[in-house]
């Protein structure tokens, strides 16, 4: 178990503040060896909370945030390692555990694991080292610092020829002043950054040795599976447990705070006694079904709504508009459906509590646990596993809250795993969003005013309640912060109270936001008869970075030439997180819905820090961004339909487009890469469907039927 200790100001001066904040001051970093050996040996170089250099000349480079496949353990230490001119092949990553300040904020959301204050804080923690690592050198050499280089683990001085490793400096090192301001590499000195380095997790994900969430194991653990009512606020009435008791291998059944929980010597007994429990349970208030919901939302654009966005006099403008359109969107809920289930692993002790978790709040699931056992934060452990996928699902602690409430009663560490049934019915959903557009091209066929009002519920609703008046961020996100000059623009928003529990799903409010208004972008090309390349181009006059991706995108797709016989392409862009991407997307018609071949991504993410890494995401993304075509949960009565991959499809292997990614390169700061690729290729392939079919996608998810219907005229 990690130690937190107290320092003198001896060692308080030695480590120095983390750069960028302050935060490893007086707090030892995690190791394995006891802290007298270590204050006797003195030997190691601990500059701030990200890094430490052995005397064998190992790097150790702490990642503070969670890897759910964007590859944070390669990329973050990557930006140390760089700094530091440290030899790649000796660094080692480890995986921190929540500390409350010690990483900064470690919460793995919003594609922030780079971009912002992270880039400049890891920047610092190696610069700051090499330069100790310098001045050690320089001082034994009795040179000045100004003659020594760095390069491959070694200080260099060229004019006598001598050379040391960064081990063999590193207890003089550990002695000099933590400089306030190191100096940061210009990018043409960067060996790393923007390279192709293996991953340093690659090897255990293809073995299987890399560890989940679903992998953790202690000794004398159980595995438990939790039943929640399938009523959004429900509660439980009554619970009969005598068939379930009898399920071979079942140990225990107890009641948790939001249900029942049960208790066994492995999880498939666990979920056999979970189905043979007898269970009323109190439906609460909520009754709605998706039909009564999407009615509500479209009532409420009748009214007004607060003002998110008023450039001009769009109103005006579209009254004296040569052509103009109206027009109806909607977007539905969407379910996380992360491959791996909801789970978590506590063990919770008179003393302390440890817990294993495929989570991307550690800190959140340090304050839940000490919420619930009264213990300091310091008494709980939390060990971030690797995630089978997030999404921000797992950015919540509401799993986490059932396995240390189930390790509490029953005494012993307890493995708690959701069914996949519990896992898609007790979501925080993406929301579901209702949208008026009204559009006017003036007599040169350019759009000249834009008005749209939204209705939709405000993020976290279930956690937060209907929260505070006026505009919700990220129900208007993506469409305010839109790219394009219109001299006209109005944006309005009307909050809807309905109490569905929502959440941040990947790229949040622009991942159904940017459909709809990529998409009347596109219908507006076509209202002013122009070509919808052409149309979004003109527009991005203030924005040369979009424009050069939209243009990479038109380029690289071979937009203007003919498509292949019987296919269509169709273009979408989005600002989004840091990063500007467009989607070109060629699209059949197969079956009567749309079959998408091939996709070309273009995308500006400033500066790259692993190509490799990044067009992974890329293509990850657009897979993500693909599945919203076609899913949604519908509610009836309160609760939800869909409960399994039966149900809630999502991309099959076989459904796979070809996806070409090309990256701008660029030296600007870092942006988002996790998910800034997600909202723009559903419009993208709508808009195809259209310019291959004449049929308008206004309602997602794409039913067969009715496009079929429409499409045959």
């Amino acid at each position: 178990m990690n130690e937190i200790l107290k320092l003198d100001r001896r060692d308080f001066l030695k480590l120095g503040a983390m750069a960028g904040g302050g935060l490893a001051l007086g707090i030892y970093l995690p190791t394995d060896r006891p802290w007298e050996e270590l204050e006797a040996a003195g030997a190691a170089l601990e500059p701030n909370a990200f890094l430490r250099i052995e005397p064998d000349g190992t790097v150790t480079i702490w990642c503070g945030k969670a890897d759910m496949g964007q590859g944070v353990r390669t990329a973050l230490p990557m930006i140390v390692a760089d700094e530091l001119d440290a030899d790649w092949s000796t660094v080692r990553t480890v995986q921190a555990d929540a500390h409350p300040d010690k990483y900064g904020g470690q919460m793995t959301v919003g594609s922030r694991s780079v971009r912002g204050g992270a880039w400049t804080a890891l920047r610092k923690a190696g610069a700051s080292a090499r330069e100790m690592l310098v001045a050690a050198a320089a001082a034994g050499w009795g040179v000045s610092a100004a003659e020594c280089r760095t390069r491959n683990g070694r200080v260099i001085h060229d004019a006598s020829g001598r050379s040391a490793g960064y081990g063999e400096l590193a207890e003089a090192a550990a002695a000099q002043p933590v400089p306030a301001e190191p100096r940061l590499k210009d990018p043409s000195e960067f060996t790393l950054i923007g390279t192709r380095v293996p991953q340093v997790d690659t090897h255990l994900k293809v073995t299987g040795q890399a560890i989940f969430g679903l992998d953790a194991r202690v000794p004398g653990m159980l595995f438990a599976t939790a039943v929640h009512s399938p009523v959004f606020y429900g509660s439980l009435r009554s619970v009969d447990a005598m068939a379930a008791r009898r399920v071979a291998g079942v140990r225990d059944v107890v009641e948790i705070s939001r249900g029942v929980a049960v208790v066994a010597e492995n999880t498939w007994a666990a979920f056999q006694g979970a189905k043979a429990l007898q269970i009323e349970w109190e439906p609460g208030d909520f009754s709605m079904s998706s039909d009564e919901i999407s009615r509500h939302h479209a009532e409420i654009t009748e009214g007004e709504g607060a003002v998110a966005r008023d450039d001009g006099d769009a109103s005006a403008a579209l009254a004296q508009s040569a052509r103009r359109i109206e027009a109806t969107y909607e977007v539905p809920y969407l379910a996380h459906a992360t491959m791996e289930p909801m789970n978590c692993t506590a063990d919770v002790r008179r003393d302390r509590c440890e817990i294993w978790a495929p989570t991307q709040n550690p800190q959140g699931a340090q304050s839940t646990a000490a919420r619930l056992t009264g213990l300091s934060p310091e008494r709980v452990t939390v060990h971030v596993t690797y995630l089978g996928c997030g999404w921000g699902r797992r950015s919540s602690a509401d799993f986490v809250q059932d396995a240390i409430e189930i390790s509490s009663k029953v005494g012993a560490p307890v493995q708690m795993v959701w069914t996949r049934e519990e896992d898609m019915q007790h979501d925080f959903y993406r929301p579901t969003s209702y949208q008026r557009l009204e559009g006017g091209v003036d007599g040169e066929d350019r759009l000249s005013a834009l008005r749209i009002r939204v209705a939709a519920p405000p993020i976290n609703y279930a956690r937060r309640g209907a929260g505070r008046p006026g505009v919700d961020r990220n129900s208007v996100n993506g469409i305010v912060n839109a790219p394009y000059t219109i001299p006209n623009f109005f944006v309005d928003y009307c909050r809807s109270e309905v109490p569905v529990p929502t959440g941040h799903w990947r790229s949040v409010g622009p991942s159904g936001n940017t459909f709809i208004f990529e998409s009347f972008i596109d219908e507006l090309a076509h209202l002013a008869g122009r070509d919808p390349f052409e149309f979004r181009r003109e527009m991005l006059a203030e924005e040369p970075r979009m424009r050069r991706v939209l243009e990479l995108a038109a380029e690289k797709s071979g937009w203007g030439s003919p498509p292949p016989a019987d296919r269509a392409r169709g273009i979408a862009l989005v600002v989004d997180k840091g990063g500007r991407v467009a989607h070109v997307a060629e699209v059949s018609l197969q079956n009567g819905r749309p079959r998408v071949h091939r996709v070309t991504t273009a995308a500006d993410f400033g500066q790259v820090i692993h190509p490799g890494i990044v067009e992974a995401q890329v293509v990850g993304s657009t897979v993500a961004g693909l599945t919203t075509l076609f899913g949604e949960i519908t509610l009836d009565g309160g609760r939800v339909v869909q409960s399994n991959f039966t149900d809630y499809p999502m991309l099959r292997i076989n459904e796979m487009p070809e996806v070409s990614v090309h990256l701008v390169e660029s030296h600007e700061e870092p942006g988002g890469v996790g998910e800034p690729a997600v909202p723009s290729i559903a419009p993208a392939v709508t808009n195809a469907f259209y310019a291959l079919t004449g049929t308008r996608i206004r309602r997602l998810p794409i039913r067969t039927e009715e496009v079929s219907a429409d499409a045959n005229g």
